[in-house]
C-alpha cells in the first residue's frame, strides 16, 4: 500500500494533516510528484519533511526555485523570488540550508515501475504539461500522451484529480465514490493537490494505491493558519492565500 501526495506548495499545515492521515492507515510508502515548493508561507518545512518519501519527483515551481521562472505569471514569480531567498538565507543550521538545495537539484523528472509511470506533468512533458479534464475533447492531444504510456501514469500539476480513460473519459474522484480499480485498459491519474486543491474542495487531496485499487482521500486542515502567514509575508499575494478558502 502506497500514498501518491503532489503540490503540496509550501502548505505546512496541509502537509501535516496528511501525513497524519496516512500513518493513521499504517502506511508506510509515500511517493511525491513534484511542486513542494511555490505559493505558500513554509518551503523548508516542506522540504525536510518530503525528504522522507519513498521518492520525489521534480515539479515546475522547484525548478522555478532552482533557475529561473519561466512562463509564471506575476504572484507564482514573486512567491518563487522569495522561496528561493528563504532557501538561500535560511535560518538554522547552513548545512542543513545545502542539503535542502541539494534535494531540489536531484529530484528526477520522472519514474517508471514496470508498467507504472509516474510524472509531475503529463507523460509527453513531465515537468510542464497540463492535461486538463476539458482535454478529453482534445482527440489529437491526449492520444499522443496515451501512446507514451504502458499501462497506468500517475500525474498533478492541474491540482484537478480524476482519472483520464483511454476512451476519452475524465471520472472526477465523485462520480466514482472516490475509488476506481485499475484494469488491463490504460489511464491517467491526477492523484490531486495536497497544499491548493482547485476543485472546488478546499480539503487536502491525495490518493492511495492499494493491490490495484486506488482510493481518492481528502483531509480538512487548519487553511486559517495558512492563510494568516500568507497575508504577514508581503512577497506573497494575498489571493494566493484567499484561494485556499474556496480550493479554486
Amino acid at each position: 500500500m502506497r500514498a501518491l501526495i503532489s503540490d503540496i506548495h509550501s502548505n505546512l499545515e496541509a502537509l501535516e494533516g496528511v501525513l497524519a492521515d496516512i500513518a493513521s492507515q499504517g502506511i508506510t510508502e509515500v511517493d511525491c510528484l513534484g511542486d513542494i515548493i511555490g505559493y505558500g508561507p513554509n518551503p523548508r518545512e516542506c522540504i525536510d519533511l518530503v525528504m522522507d518519501c519513498n521518492f520525489c519527483l521534480l515539479g515546475n515551481h522547484d525548478q522555478g526555485a532552482l533557475f529561473d521562472p519561466e512562463g509564471f505569471n506575476t504572484g507564482a514569480e514573486r512567491a518563487i523570488f522569495w522561496t528561493r531567498e528563504q532557501l538561500e538565507a535560511g535560518k538554522g543550521d547552513p548545512a542543513r540550508n545545502a542539503a535542502r538545495w541539494d534535494f531540489l537539484g536531484e529530484l528526477p523528472r520522472s519514474k517508471r515501475e514496470n508498467e507504472l509511470l509516474f510524472v509531475h506533468g503529463s507523460a509527453r512533458n513531465p515537468l510542464n504539461e497540463y492535461v486538463f479534464p476539458e482535454d478529453i475533447y482534445n482527440q489529437k492531444k491526449m492520444e499522443k500522451i496515451f501512446s507514451l504510456i504502458e499501462r497506468h501514469c500517475f500525474q498533478g500539476h492541474t491540482h484537478v484529480p480524476g482519472v483520464f480513460t483511454q476512451t476519452m473519459n475524465f471520472l472526477s474522484p465523485e462520480e466514482i465514490n472516490y475509488e476506481y480499480r485499475l484494469s488491463d485498459e490504460k489511464c491517467m491519474v491526477n492523484v490531486g493537490s495536497v497544499g491548493q486543491p482547485r476543485d472546488g474542495d478546499p480539503r487536502a487531496c491525495y490518493a492511495v494505491l492499494n493491490d490495484g485499487v486506488l482510493r481518492f482521500r481528502r483531509v480538512s486542515y487548519d487553511f486559517e493558519k495558512t492563510i494568516r502567514k500568507i497575508y504577514d509575508i508581503p512577497d506573497l499575494d494575498n489571493f494566493l492565500g484567499d484561494r485556499l478558502r474556496e480550493g479554486r
